[in-house]
């Protein structure tokens, strides 16, 4: 198929019912429509939680396999009239094509997000549903989960710093930076995630405004915790991680 991001050998499109699918057949040969049913994996009694969000993403676990299922849902005013379909502008422009093929290069790139597994959407006249799955991550929890249990050291607030510039040396603008999208592993590895209207950019006044979305987030997420869980010392030493360079060169579509 012809994408906006080169693509592996691994990666293979199928025809669904009132659709179709992309999915990384090095990591989920098996794939059937089945896959993006919750209902099946309830039946199986293979749903360990769900994810934060509008409740629509699950945690599922499976021949030893964990995963992330999560279904593209509207936020806002327009969720009023339409919970989760979205304009048809062709398989391309899809929320869950694209975000699956940005996720996919960010992976191939060896930058910390989860590898994607799979895509699809169902096309219906003007409109369409999506979702995705991808590989669930060995993490203790979320940064705002993190800190709901207790305070960080300046040297994990600034391995996060790290790696959101990382993000941003290679042009990744995040549409949603918050707390809840940065992840902890026990050994304060830090990893991005949900990519959905995500965006390759120029370097421009965009990293500030990523970097101003996650502080509000940050303050909001802690208003009720004790002011040790965040303050003024750990937002410079996330701010002294990110000034520390990468060197990475910024991704183009087709490299």
């Amino acid at each position: 198929m012809a994408g906006r991001w080169a693509l592996g050998s691994e990666v293979k499109h199928s025809a669904l019912p009132g659709g179709a699918m992309l999915y990384d057949g090095s990591r989920v040969g098996n794939l059937g429509a089945a896959w993006f049913d919750p209902e099946h994996w309830t039946a199986r009694g293979e749903v360990e939680g769900t994810a934060r969000g509008r409740g629509a993403a699950l945690y599922i676990k499976t021949d030893g396999k964990k995963f992330v299922l999560r279904h593209y849902r509207r936020g806002g005013l327009v969720a009023r009239f339409s919970s989760d379909r979205y304009f048809w502008q062709g398989p391309e422009e899809t929320r869950p094509f694209a975000e699956w093929q940005l996720t996919y290069r960010l992976h191939r790139a060896g930058l910390p997000v989860p590898a994607p597994l799979a895509a699809r959407y169902q096309h219906e006249g003007m409109t369409y549903t999506g979702d995705i799955i991808t590989e669930r991550l060995n993490t203790v929890g979320s940064l705002a989960e993190c800190l709901a249990t207790g305070a960080l050291s300046i040297l994990t607030w600034i391995a996060i710093g790290r790696c959101i510039r990382r993000f941003h040396d290679l042009g990744v603008c995040h549409a949603d930076l918050n707390a809840h999208n940065l992840l902890l592993n026990e050994d304060a590895k830090v990893y991005m995630i949900d990519f959905d209207q995500c965006q390759l950019r120029k370097a421009g006044l965009w990293r500030d405004g990523n970097l101003v979305r996650l502080r509000r987030s940050l303050e909001k997420v802690t208003y009720s915790l004790p002011r040790d869980r965040f303050g003024e010392a750990d937002w410079h030493g996330l701010l002294d991680g990110y000034r520390q360079t990468s060197g990475d060169q910024p991704l183009a579509p087709g490299s």
